[in-house]
């Protein structure tokens, strides 16, 4: 699969491992409105995951940085992913009404499944959406931590990337 060109037109210059989990951590503490461009540098400096590693269930957030979605998934309720196996993962786990966890097939168009895929040159555990035209890819950024960056026809909107995180309950 080919990578999207997003709205940075250089590329990221790479942080190390250690920099760039540092840099994740300002970020996400910052809040407001952050850089694609910032977002990249991380992304480019985290280790790849393999699929297994995400099983279990994460409680997500997205980061702001002017994305077209920025903000629907907190409207919707969002909580985050829950990966069961290769083929049974609940891409958006949201909360209703009364505060119980479901999984939103509904706006989903179904569920989702753990690939290893190539984005930007290396290979990572990727999540691939059965009814919409969307990849989630995935990087560590700590034991309990992911970085993720939505990609394909759907995700990428204007040229742009929504970049979001996931930690593990």
């Amino acid at each position: 699969m080919s990578d999207t060109p997003n709205s940075v037109t250089r590329r990221p210059e790479k942080l190390t491992a250690d920099a760039a989990r540092a840099r994740f951590a300002e970020l996400r503490e910052a809040g407001g409105r952050v850089d694609d461009a910032d977002l990249d540098a991380v992304w480019a400096g985290l280790s790849t995951l393999r699929p297994e590693e995400m099983y279990g269930r994460w409680r997500g957030g997205e980061f702001t940085t002017g994305h077209a979605a920025n903000g629907m998934l907190a409207t919707m309720g969002w909580y985050g992913k829950t990966f069961v196996a290769r083929d049974a993962v609940h891409p958006l786990v949201c909360r209703d009404a009364d505060g119980e966890l479901y999984s939103n097939t509904d706006f989903g168009k179904g569920e989702a499944s753990l690939w290893n895929i190539e984005f930007r040159g290396e290979v990572t555990a990727s999540m691939v959406y059965d009814g919409r035209p969307i990849i989630d890819h995935f990087k560590r950024v700590d034991d309990t931590t992911v970085m993720g960056i939505m990609n394909g026809k759907a995700g990428v909107v204007d040229g742009r990337h929504l970049y979001f995180y996931l930690d593990r309950d």
